[in-house]
C-alpha cells in the first residue's frame, strides 16, 4: 500500500513533468510561429492565447492544491484509468504535432494559399490536438482524485475550445482549401464505418 505522502509526492512530480512539457511546447511553437510569419503567414485570434495560458497554468496549480489541501485520496483503479485516458490524449497531441510538422503552433496560424494538412491523424479527425488536450485536462487531475479540478477545468476548456475551433476553422477556410478538403471529416470522433 502506498502512503499518502508518497502518492502525493509522485502526483506532484507527474504534474511538474507535464508543466515542463507545456513550457517546452510553447518554446517550440514560438520557433514555428516566427518561421510562419517570415513566410508571410498570419496569426488569428491572438487574444485567446492569454486565456489559454491562464487556463492551463491555473489547471496545473489547481489540481496540486486540491490534492494537497483537500487531502484527495489515491485510488489505484481510478488512477490507472485516468493515466490511460491521459496517455490517449498525449498520443493524439503528438500525432497532430507530427502531422503538422513545422506548421504546428499553439497559436492559430495560417499560410495563405497553402493547402490544409490532411495527412497523418488528420485523415480521420479535424481537431485531434484539441481532443487530446480535452482528455488530458479531464484525466490528469483524476490520477489523484482531484475531481473538482477535473470537472471545473473540463467545462472551462470546453468554452475556450469552442471559441478556438470557430476561429481556427474560419481562418483555415479563408486562407486554404480547408472548407472543401476537411469539412466532411468529423471534428473529434473518427467514423468507424464507410
Amino acid at each position: 500500500m502506498v502512503s499518502a505522502w508518497a502518492s502525493q509526492a509522485g502526483f506532484v512530480a507527474f504534474v511538474a513533468l507535464v508543466g515542463m512539457q507545456r513550457l517546452w511546447e510553447l518554446k517550440k511553437s514560438r520557433r514555428h510561429e516566427l518561421a510562419i510569419l517570415k513566410a508571410r503567414g498570419r496569426e488569428h485570434a491572438p487574444g485567446q492565447m492569454a486565456v489559454m495560458r491562464a487556463l492551463h497554468g491555473a489547471w496545473l496549480i489547481a489540481m496540486v492544491v486540491e490534492v494537497l489541501c483537500l487531502h484527495r485520496p489515491f485510488h489505484a483503479a481510478i488512477a490507472l484509468f485516468a493515466t490511460m485516458v491521459f496517455a490517449v490524449g498525449q498520443a493524439l497531441r503528438i500525432a497532430a504535432m507530427r502531422a503538422l510538422g513545422n506548421r504546428w503552433t499553439v497559436t492559430i496560424m495560417t499560410l495563405p494559399g497553402v493547402p490544409a494538412v490532411q495527412q497523418g491523424i488528420f485523415r480521420w479527425l479535424r481537431h485531434p490536438n484539441y481532443l487530446g488536450v480535452a482528455l488530458e485536462i479531464f484525466a490528469l487531475p483524476l490520477v489523484h482524485g482531484a475531481w473538482l479540478t477535473s470537472v471545473g477545468f473540463t467545462l472551462a476548456n470546453a468554452a475556450l475550445l469552442r471559441a478556438r475551433i470557430l476561429a481556427e476553422e474560419k481562418a483555415l477556410t479563408v486562407d486554404s482549401n480547408y472548407d472543401t478538403l476537411l469539412v466532411q471529416r468529423p471534428r473529434f470522433l473518427p467514423k468507424l464505418y464507410g
